[in-house]
């Protein structure tokens, strides 16, 4: 599920804007209960340590606890409370990753995701949360020392069942409930599975007596509690005491607190039937959340029909099982890591586990394929999210393909098949990780591999690695001519093209783009990356000074674009197409195109398109009249380039918008009020300047008099439209 990020402010500013508390911390689902003195001391402690970590047995309340204390912390951040889930994250090298990614932050640069946060948490005050983190116990200690002593402001609360044992650390052991909570607890969560029932006099005396024999422990309590919609707590309790007494799993010598977990899950494992068993076993392969198709597909077969896997998986929901969660991708579930770890423990005594993971693999691997065809549709931002969404299961699927010599190839396709969420959806960072690791393991250069190499020179373009670049590229060309695949050796020529523009090559990009899209029409090939190439053509037609042959081809693009509900590009066309009305004196037309590149690149959290826009949005500014706001946007984009990498590719045609506008603006101002504007964008966070240009097109669009003309988000139809000789698109 993806949830709203809040970019950070600036703390130490006081007109820094705050509109809404920042953070990512998700609402509670049910009433928190109790706990209201570990509450206070863990409140106690964050005042005085800046590394606390709760730690206690599985079951004992650890997430729900540090959450709920980190909600109540929240007004002492004023950049934010801020959750990092890291139980799906298997990978040591994908922490910092998944850290990033928690944060909200979006990098284009090569910059390690721990620079990337290092330099964003340097000047804040904020509190990451860090949950389930023992299995990367290591690698997360390593972080957090480092975060700690280059991040003053930050604090950390962390919660697992190990200390991570960095200095400084404060530790915080988490007991279970005390009676009175423990069966608060168990009323309520009674209470919603049968709330038409009130409690005895037995029952209350029954209740503390099951409380004392679970210990306590929340997550034991809940299980307990959803099985009252078929017995009494008399029955629940019978049960536990005659026929679970020996279940404790584990050695004799464990805790009796892990004892009692384990018999709690035990004895609701025994209650399930055979086919509630195996769809529970079965549910462990997966990473995090997971959707009910995915489940039927995966999870269906032997002894558990697909299409009996609904009505399974509703019976473990009403025992607390698996747990339901709504979100912006639709109806998704989960296991709690006790639970999925004790499924998974049944699926390896079966001799399953290989199997499973291999059907989940397959699943995703399918996912991906899908996505990628349904990037050039309407359904774009509909894929963005279910991508963002099925991540850490993508990254359990690569997992999977890297562990036999016989499979790498398919890690290899599914890390290509994502070459629109790598560079389209702000994944720079993870895409080179896992392009660069599925490449460590030598295989035939078939169309697989053949694929991750032009998508690594197209990352490393887009992150300003030149030398990275091309020589991903070179050896993707060779090889494929050498095997003769003729659509590797396209998109080779391709992003070499790309490679030149951002190198200020603009006649050399051109000839080679020109070859790329020659290419593409003689294998059909039409997606976002022709799109992409016909739109970085009148970009370099643009930048050696044929501006009217670049309005040709975009508005072509445009057409091409709106004919298949393709966005992601059309913002880049747009772009072009804006500068271009510019430069023909239609300053209106150009702000209204730049808003819809804005809108666009918000939606698929796209810095580069973002900090264009506002780039040439300042000229337009300027243009129009008002050089203060022209230096504020100015502001603004600078803060989004260090994100994204050497600004405006340190490219001199990408990059004169900018030196007229503050040529312009300094001026009109002077260098005194130029500099106050720029320091006042620089306060503006990302979401905050989006809405505030966006207000700015829409302000302009609402005056009498404004220009009138065709919109570039209008609902106009696209003519049949041929190849050019300009090189924009034909027909297709």
């Amino acid at each position: 599920m993806r949830r709203l990020q809040h970019p950070f402010t600036d703390p130490n500013d006081p007109d820094s804007p705050r509109s809404a508390p920042a953070g990512n911390v998700p609402a509670e689902l049910n009433r928190f209960v109790g706990r209201g003195y570990e509450l206070a001391a863990l409140g106690g402690l964050l005042e005085e340590s800046r590394l606390v970590t709760v730690v206690g047995v599985a079951g004992v309340g650890k997430t729900r606890c540090a959450g709920r204390a980190a909600a109540l912390a929240e007004k002492r951040y004023c950049d934010g409370v801020w959750l990092a889930e890291l139980s799906p994250v298997r990978e040591p090298g994908l922490l910092e990753h998944a850290v990033v990614e928690a944060l909200g932050l979006t990098d284009h640069t090569g910059r390690p995701p721990r620079t990337v946060l290092v330099e964003h948490l340097r000047d804040r005050r904020a509190l990451l949360v860090l949950d389930g983190f023992e299995h990367l116990v290591d690698a997360c200690a390593d972080l957090v020392r480092e975060l700690l002593r280059r991040a003053p402001g930050l604090r950390i609360l962390a919660a697992g069942r190990r200390p991570l044992l960095v200095d400084g650390e404060v530790t915080f052991t988490l007991a279970p409930m005390c009676d009175e909570d423990a069966v608060e607890l168990f009323t309520e969560r009674a209470r919603s599975v049968r709330p038409d029932r009130e409690p005895t006099a037995g029952d209350r005396a029954a209740t503390l007596e099951l409380c004392h024999r679970l210990d306590g422990i929340p997550l034991a309590l809940e299980l307990a509690a959803g099985r009252l919609r078929a017995l009494s707590v008399d029955q629940v309790l019978l049960r536990l005491d005659d026929r679970f007494r020996l279940l404790t799993g584990g050695s004799r010598g464990a805790p009796p607190r892990h004892r009692a977990l384990r018999t709690a899950i035990g004895w609701s494992h025994e209650l399930c039937t055979p086919e509630q068993r195996l769809l529970w076993a079965r549910l462990s392969v997966f990473a995090g959340q997971f959707d009910l198709e995915a489940a039927e597909y995966i999870c269906g077969g032997a002894g558990l029909p697909a299409d009996a896997v609904l009505d399974v998986l509703e019976e473990l929901l009403a025992q607390s099982v698996v747990e339901r969660e709504d979100g912006a991708t639709g109806t998704r579930y989960r296991l709690l890591e006790s639970v999925r770890e004790y499924g998974a423990e049944w699926l390896a005594a079966a001799g399953d586990t290989r199997r499973m993971r291999r059907r989940h693999r397959d699943w995703f691997l399918g996912l991906a394929t899908w996505c990628e065809l349904d990037w050039f549709s309407p359904r774009q931002a509909e894929v963005a999210a279910r991508i963002d969404a099925e991540l850490p299961n993508l990254r359990r699927a690569m997992e999977c393909s890297m562990e036999s010599p016989d499979e790498v190839h398919l890690a290899h396709h599914l890390a290509g098949s994502l070459w629109f969420y790598w560079a389209g959806c702000g994944r720079l960072s993870e895409g080179r990780y896992w392009l660069e690791h599925v490449l460590e393991e030598p295989t035939p250069y078939d169309s697989s591999r053949l694929k991750v190499l032009w998508v690594l020179g197209y990352v490393a373009v887009l992150q300003g690695d030149a030398v990275g670049a091309i020589s991903a590229l070179q050896e993707c060309r060779e090889e494929a001519e050498r095997s003769g695949d003729a659509t590797a050796v396209a998109y080779a020529v391709h992003r070499t093209g790309c490679l030149a523009i951002v190198t200020d090559d603009p006649a050399r990009a051109e000839e080679l783009l020109r070859e790329a899209l020659g290419r593409y029409r003689e294998i059909g090939e039409l997606n976002s990356n022709v799109v992409m190439a016909q739109v970085e053509l009148a970009m370099a037609v643009a930048f050696q000074g044929d501006l009217d042959a670049a309005a040709d081809i975009c508005e072509e693009v445009r057409e091409l674009c709106e004919d298949h509900g393709e966005r992601w590009a059309l913002a880049y066309a747009l772009y072009v197409l804006a500068y271009a009305a510019l430069r023909r004196g239609l300053p209106e037309r150009a702000r209204r195109m730049l808003g819809e590149c804005l809108t666009i690149g918000r939606t698929f959290d796209d810095l580069l398109a973002t900090a264009l826009s506002l780039e040439l949005l300042a000229l337009v500014t300027a243009v129009e009249g008002d050089a203060g706001e022209a230096a504020v946007l100015q502001g603004a984009a600078e803060r989004i380039w260090p994100s994204v990498g050497l600004p405006l590719f340190g490219s001199v045609y990408f990059g004169r918008p900018r030196v007229e506008c503050e040529e312009q603006v300094r001026r009109e101002l002077g260098d005194a009020a130029y500099e106050a504007g720029l320091r006042a964008g620089r306060r503006l966070d990302r979401a905050a300047v989006v809405e505030r240009a966006l207000g700015g097109v829409r302000e302009r669009r609402d005056t009498p008099g404004a220009e009138s003309g065709p919109s570039a988000g209008g609902t106009r139809r696209p003519a049949a439209s041929r190849m050019t000789g300009r090189g924009g698109p034909e027909r297709w």
